[in-house]
């Protein structure tokens, strides 16, 4: 959760990334105070039990960011389309979070130093205090709101996860919403033991049995929650990875077509390391331009090159993707000569109908031009232009 936490601190300003990285530091705070050594000492320092309210305040502002996470998400849609339900709710989240829990934070503060039994620290608060009426009327406060907060998530992601046809976002919103499930198991089921207690005091050892095994409930809670909100951020970043290696893949016949034909980029081509690199723009963005790039070098191409020169690189070529590469690589070598322009020649286009199979058909002319050699370029134009 920390380390999320730092990395989404660098990932952007908007609503939904402020949200969720404000919900990664709550939970990554709660998780601290978990741990033995943040618990005991705070548990026994001036504040006796400071580790309690700490991952309560901690916890609900990380709530609070979910709340608005939501309406981040759920609020942009209008109110007479297919989300209309869900922006209804969402805005009522959002009249009502703020004010929900700074009331339910000051009730709590209120309750925790007036009401609860801090006469001896506790490491296990709700087994330590089963039973006793202050601490259950003050954990009542903290999960009424924990429960009804992972509900209202739930209500919103369960909803997003039947509409959603996407596989991999749909993986992440099924994650989200069974995390909320336990949430809300979680809150009210240590909120009804803690009230059958009052009236039937447990043993320690069946209080602590309990806790424990709503604690393991939670941590799953964690686990499923960060690894649902990831989804989508790993899903763009597996789109940026698989773009940024089409770019290393076609940058060599890319930059020999834009030294070609300097006029066609918006700006000459960087060295490799610098096109790889570089930051201001999208690696999506790049590659849709360089696609478009190659595509008007070609058509500028088709006027330097003898008619037949398709004909006789599939000639030569056993496959159509090293067919182009080699008219291609004839084609530059004809325009270096000073090949006068002329009428348009031949040229087999490839049969891609969006970007993933352009790519992928571009990779293979890439790797096979990187593959073809001067020599050759040079006996194909020969043999087009005796053809001819």
């Amino acid at each position: 959760m920390t380390a999320v936490a730092i990395w989404r601190a660098l990932g952007g300003s908007d609503a939904r990334r402020r949200s969720l990285w404000g919900c990664f530091v709550g939970f990554s705070i709660a998780l601290w105070t978990k741990t033995e050594v943040v618990r005991i000492g705070l548990n026994n320092s001036s504040v006796t039990d400071a580790s309690i309210l700490i991952k309560h305040y901690s916890a609900g502002a990380a709530i609070l960011a979910i709340m608005y996470y939501i309406v981040a998400v759920y609020g942009q849609y209008p109110a007479d389309g297919e989300m209309a339900r869900a922006v209804r709710v969402a805005r009522i989240i959002q009249r009502a979070a703020t004010k929900t829990a700074l009331a339910s934070f000051g009730l709590m503060t209120i309750m925790f130093f007036t009401i609860v039994d801090r006469s001896v620290p506790s490491d296990h608060f709700v087994s330590d205090h089963a039973g006793q009426w202050g601490a259950t009327a003050y954990m009542t406060v903290f999960y009424v709101y924990l429960g009804s907060a992972s509900a209202i998530c739930l209500y919103q992601w369960a909803g997003a996860f039947r509409r959603e046809e996407r596989g991999l976002l749909r993986g992440g919103l099924g994650m989200m919403a069974f995390a909320m499930v336990l949430g809300v198991v979680y809150s009210f089921g240590r909120m009804l033991a803690m009230w059958v207690w009052l009236a039937d005091p447990p043993s320690y050892d069946v209080a602590h049995k309990i806790e424990s095994s709503t604690e393991a409930m939670q941590l799953l809670l964690f686990v499923l929650f960060a690894l649902g909100v990831s989804v989508p951020a790993s899903e763009k970043g597996l789109r940026r990875a698989r773009a940024w290696w089409a770019l290393a893949r076609l940058y060599p016949m890319w930059r020999e077509l834009m030294t070609a034909f300097p006029a066609i980029p918006m700006e000459p081509p960087r060295s490799r390391h610098r096109e790889l690199i570089r930051r201001d723009m999208d690696a999506e963005l790049r590659l849709d331009r360089w696609i478009h790039d190659v595509a008007d070098a070609i058509e500028k191409l088709r006027h330097h090159v003898p008619e037949n020169l398709m004909a006789a690189a599939k000639a030569t070529a056993t496959r159509d993707a090293v067919a182009q590469a080699y008219w291609i690589k004839a084609a530059l070598a004809a325009k270096a000569e000073g090949a006068p322009a002329g009428p348009v020649a031949a040229f087999e286009q490839s049969a891609a109908t969006d970007q993933d199979g352009q790519v992928a058909w571009l990779r293979r002319v890439a790797r096979a031009y990187e593959k073809s050699s001067p020599t050759q370029a040079q006996t194909l134009l020969t043999a087009a232009r005796s053809a001819a």
